[in-house]
């Protein structure tokens, strides 16, 4: 699966730390594609048993961390889990099935 991140239209760059949590019931390569991220900025990507991120070519990588982590199954639980871990969830995003899928990161 393809992670497209780019910022909000009315950020040029964005320059704030990310956590992203990447779950699947099956392991999964992640593909990360970005556009308009600062560099060197941190970016935490969690994801399920099994699962990898691959990183674009480039000095993104030196500033994100990936964890592999064991999610609950269900959606509720995960959001109390990321609430409880982080204080709040800015974004949720459940598909079945998808190739691609793009975020935008901002305020």
């Amino acid at each position: 699966v393809t992670l497209h991140l780019n910022p909000i239209s009315s950020v040029h760059i964005h320059q704030k730390p990310l956590v992203f949590l990447l779950n699947s019931p099956l392991p999964l390569v992640w593909k990360l594609k970005t556009e308009r991220l600062a560099p060197g900025v941190r970016r935490v990507f969690f994801v399920s048993l099994g699962s990898v991120v691959q990183f674009e070519k480039g000095n993104f990588s030196l500033s994100a961390e990936t964890e592999e982590k064991f999610f609950p199954e269900k959606n509720e639980p995960l959001l109390q889990w990321a609430q409880k871990e982080y204080g709040a969830v800015t974004s949720f995003t459940e598909l079945k099935i998808s190739r691609n899928i793009y975020i935008k990161v901002g305020e």
